[in-house]
């Protein structure tokens, strides 16, 4: 699979470690806004190392066909993301599917851009990578989120009790999910 992808208005492509200045200014810049959301971050999450670090073993984890992170990029500020959509926990023969998770930079909401990037990378991943379902998780008060997903045909399959912890609490999350 390609490495670099054009919407109207975006650019989406697979960060190497030389990214890593830029995506650490991401999650610097959205620490307190996506911490409702998200898993504690491990120790040194918000230093250059780790994110290099991260970024190799994305890269790495991507060549090999088990994972996928695109970096969302406005075609004017290409060197700024804006936003990241990760596929990851592949599963292959009789399940054929993937998780999906995606976050938008505070100061980029409500622009429709996660539902650009999403209209398009959606299709692409289930037809590149054979996938017949794509799952996500989402927290019942995360409304914005739960509005894409329905916007995008993920249908709401039931709730999860306890599914994730999240800033330190066991969390309830639906899951929906995307059929090819």
């Amino acid at each position: 699979m390609q490495t670099k992808f054009e919407t109207n208005r975006l650019l989406l492509s697979v960060s190497h470690p030389d990214k890593a200045a830029e995506v650490l200014h991401f999650y610097q810049n959205n620490k307190d806004f996506l911490r409702p959301y998200e898993p504690a971050k491990n120790p040194g999450f918000y230093s250059l190392e780790f994110q290099q670090t991260n970024l190799s073993f994305e890269y790495n984890a991507f060549v090999k066909s088990r994972y996928l992170r695109l970096w969302m990029y406005e075609k004017a500020f290409p060197d700024i993301p804006i936003g990241t959509v990760c596929f990851s926990n592949f599963l292959r023969g009789a399940f054929s599917s993937c998780m999906i998770g995606y976050k938008t930079d505070k100061d980029h909401l409500h622009h429709g851009y996660m539902l650009e990037a999403l209209s398009f990378l959606l299709p692409l991943v289930c037809r590149e990578y054979h996938f017949h379902r794509i799952e996500a998780y989402v927290m019942p008060d995360n409304e914005p989120s739960i509005q894409l997903l329905e916007k995008l045909t993920f249908h709401r399959e039931g709730l999860l009790h306890d599914f994730a912890q999240i800033n330190g609490q066991w969390e309830n999350h639906y899951i929906y999910t995307y059929l090819a």
